[in-house]
């Protein structure tokens, strides 16, 4: 039984572990961990319920050794906590290794509902060094199975196939500019994993290269942008020219970027107001060709 306050014991497993109230201010994250905490909608509906009904699922903490407690699962509970200004909080008491506590913090926030593939990627990254770390394993022959093997582990947790970790994982080696593209869905989630592939200021003309073109790249532009920097060729010329190609399905669009459009009319004019004012003045330099060609 875990030492600490007077509280309820919960059963885990064949042990009995003790729920102990904790001072907020006895309690801070995981060093590291990459779970946002925002205060959101979502986070507000929570500080209404545990206002009225407490915390009903206790976090989980380890002993720090420099003092107070370190939160390995319920980050946005102790938030809530926080927001709702209560002064404690129901807890359980682990002492774990940094390997098996970073394992317990991703198993127990990757069941979350509502997780970016930044959170995500940095998660399965954390736990598959964790994983490769606690196995220095002698019954592995060599250090080139551990990687699947830790992929395998992880995927049977997270209900997806190790490919797929794999991809994830790849993510962690986008810049933070482009990780956050991936987050807002500006930039989807299999031409990220091949644009990981390009070096950080490679990464950094890519944005430069997207701004320009207004656009995002499709899985086969980021393949093509994956190739080049492999050849040693991905400038951001080459990156503008791909990004500019007319995606199949668009041959009957033209795209006037927002900015450009508004310096030429009024702050009050709303879209419809421009796109009739374009088109009025389009008509009218028709008028005018088509009169200067009957002269």
């Amino acid at each position: 039984m875990t030492a600490g306050l007077a509280g309820e014991e919960v059963s885990q497993g064949a042990e009995v572990e003790q729920v102990v109230q904790l001072k907020l201010s006895e309690l801070h994250p995981f060093e590291g961990h990459p779970f946002q905490v925002r205060d959101d909608e979502e986070m507000q509906q929570m500080v209404e319920s545990l206002s009225e009904f407490g915390v009903l699922v206790p976090l989980i903490v380890r002993p720090d050794p420099y003092g107070g407690y370190e939160i390995l699962s319920g980050h946005r509970r102790h938030r809530a906590s926080e927001l709702a200004e209560k002064e404690t909080v129901p807890a359980i008491i682990r002492d774990l290794d940094d390997d098996a506590a970073i394992i317990l913090m991703c198993d127990s926030n990757l069941q979350r509902e509502n997780i970016l593939p930044s959170e995500r990627a940095w998660a399965f990254k954390m736990k598959q060094d964790a994983i490769k770390h606690q196995g220095k394993r002698t019954d592995l022959t060599s250090e080139q199975v551990a990687p699947k093997l830790s992929t395998e582990i992880i995927g049977e947790a997270a209900g997806m196939s190790k490919d797929t970790v794999k991809r994830y994982i790849r993510l962690t080696n986008l810049i933070p500019e482009v990780m956050d593209m991936v987050d807002s869905k500006q930039i989807a989630f299999n031409p990220a994993v091949e644009l990981s592939y390009l070096k950080p200021g490679e990464q950094k003309e890519f944005l430069e290269a997207m701004d320009a073109t207004q656009a995002s790249p499709s899985l086969s532009q980021a393949q093509r942008m994956k190739k080049l920097s492999q050849e040693g060729s991905c400038t951001l010329v080459a990156m503008c020219e791909i990004m500019n190609e007319v995606k199949k399905g668009e041959l009957d669009h033209v795209t006037i970027r927002n900015d450009v459009l508004r310096k030429y009319f009024p702050k009050s004019y709303t879209p419809k107001q421009m796109e009739d004012t374009i088109i009025r003045l389009l008509e009218q330099w028709q008028r005018k060709k088509q009169r200067d060609v009957n002269r």
